[in-house]
Order: structure tokens, then C-alpha cells, then sequence
């Protein structure tokens, strides 16, 4: 658990499940009052019943005057929504690109665009990306979702630069495979189009780090919590991979 010097209101989205619910209940152990985003209403309320908190489903300028409204100023906003898929080159047409940058892209940038000015206004803010480390390097067959976290890296990063001054922080989360459904359904598609059973499938994705193992949501948030903290103000423009030193290959 981190400590917080006053209680500030967080908005997590993709907040429903996996990586987003994890940092949610991250966040609310720590004292702040958390509002999730998401499609899945279902899962949004379990987890804003959870956390003593509020579930959205409304697009992202209403959702955050909704906080505001009934939370208050947003001091922490986590741009977790995020989607993947896998084809070749040839094979990614317009209408997947196009959906893969408007959920992982255009949405953490139109909750960047709505926040991160009230931060500087306020003298405190902590703008995070959940990116990953596809952000960092790179996978053969998912162009259009490496390109997407590339975007979102680079974005924070131009972000980090105009507040530096300011007492608002932007960084990066970058995980590898994180044990979430996203990954089941990458080994699902391994072992359909390489004939292996589900096991081996699932054992090449933990391959891929050196500590042949998957990540945890828990871990991810943990480094949220982390980056949230005062003491982190000199974590600045960052984006920090959790994957096992995968990326260091």
C-alpha cells in the first residue's frame, strides 16, 4: 500500500477487469476515491462496489464532468482502455487499424487532452499510460497494435516535456504478457494456427520473458501506485517495462 497525503480522486479506464481493475483497487487501498471507465457495465459495477467507487460508461468528456461533478477535480488519470490484434501486414485492413489507434491511442489522448490541463492548473497531477513493452520493441503479425502503444509512448513523452515544470508527472507502464484474458486469447490463437495444445501455447508466451513466466496484474498496479506516490515526482517521462527483462534482449 502507498501513502497518500490527502485523498485524491483517480479515473482508471479499461477499469472493468484485468489490468485497469487491479490498479482501481490499488489505487482505493491507498486512500484515493476511484472512478472506472469501460463498455462492460456489469464488470465495472462489481468493481466500483468493491472499491467504494464510481462506474462510468459514457464517452470521455462526460464521463469526466461526471467525476468532477460527483468526486471532484481528477488528480490521478490511468489511460488503461486498450485492445490487440494479430494478422500479418497484408492482412491488417483499414477498418482494424483504425479500431486498434481509436481505443489505445485517440482515447488516452482525448483523457489526457481533458485532465492534464486542471493538473497544471492545481500544481499536482499524475498522468499514466498503460502501454506495453510491444511500445518499446516490437512483435512480428501485430503491427497495428505496436504502432498504437509506440503512439501512446511517444505521446507521453511530449507530454512529460510541456509539464516538467509544472508538479504533474506523465509517465508509462510497458508490461510484457500480463496473465489477463488478452493473453489467454494470444495463446488461444497460437495454438490454433501452430496446431499445439493450449498448455504449449501458453508456454511459449511465458517464454518470451526471461523469468519464464507471465506478468500479474497485481505487479502493473504496484508500479502505478508507485509512480502516484509524492516521493515519485522525479519519475518523469518514463516508460518503465515489467516484463521479466524481456525488453532487455
Amino acid at each position: 500500500m502507498f501513502d497518500m497525503k490527502a485523498s485524491r480522486v483517480a479515473l482508471v479506464t479499461g477499469g472493468g477487469k484485468g489490468i485497469g481493475a487491479a490498479v482501481a483497487r490499488k489505487l482505493a487501498e491507498g486512500g484515493a476515491r476511484v472512478a472506472v471507465l469501460g463498455r462492460d457495465a456489469a464488470a465495472l459495477a462489481r468493481i466500483a462496489e468493491e472499491v467504494r467507487g464510481l462506474a462510468l460508461e459514457a464517452a470521455m468528456d462526460r464521463a469526466v464532468l461526471r467525476v468532477e461533478e460527483q468526486l471532484g477535480p481528477i488528480d490521478i488519470a490511468v489511460a488503461n482502455a486498450g485492445i490487440s490484434a494479430s494478422a500479418s501486414l497484408e492482412k491488417t485492413d483499414d477498418a482494424t487499424w483504425d479500431r486498434i489507434m481509436a481505443v489505445n491511442v485517440t482515447s488516452a489522448f482525448r483523457l489526457a487532452r481533458r485532465v492534464v490541463p486542471k493538473m497544471v492548473a492545481s500544481g499536482w497531477g499524475r498522468m499514466i499510460f498503460v502501454a506495453s513493452n510491444a511500445g518499446l520493441a516490437g512483435y512480428a503479425y501485430t503491427s497495428a497494435y505496436c504502432a498504437s502503444k509506440h503512439a501512446v509512448v511517444g505521446f507521453m513523452r511530449s507530454i512529460a516535456l510541456e509539464v516538467a515544470r509544472t508538479g504533474v508527472t506523465a509517465n508509462a507502464v510497458c508490461p510484457g504478457f500480463v496473465d489477463t484474458d488478452m493473453a489467454a486469447r494470444a495463446a488461444e490463437m497460437i495454438a490454433t494456427k501452430t496446431k499445439r495444445s493450449a498448455d504449449d501455447a501458453r508456454r511459449a508466451l511465458e517464454e518470451l520473458s526471461p523469468q519464464r513466466r507471465l506478468m500479474t496484474v497485481v505487479e502493473v498496479a504496484h508500479v502505478v501506485a508507485m509512480l502516484v506516490h509524492d516521493d515519485a515526482r522525479g519519475v518523469h517521462g518514463q516508460a518503465i517495462a515489467i516484463d521479466g527483462a524481456q525488453t532487455m534482449r
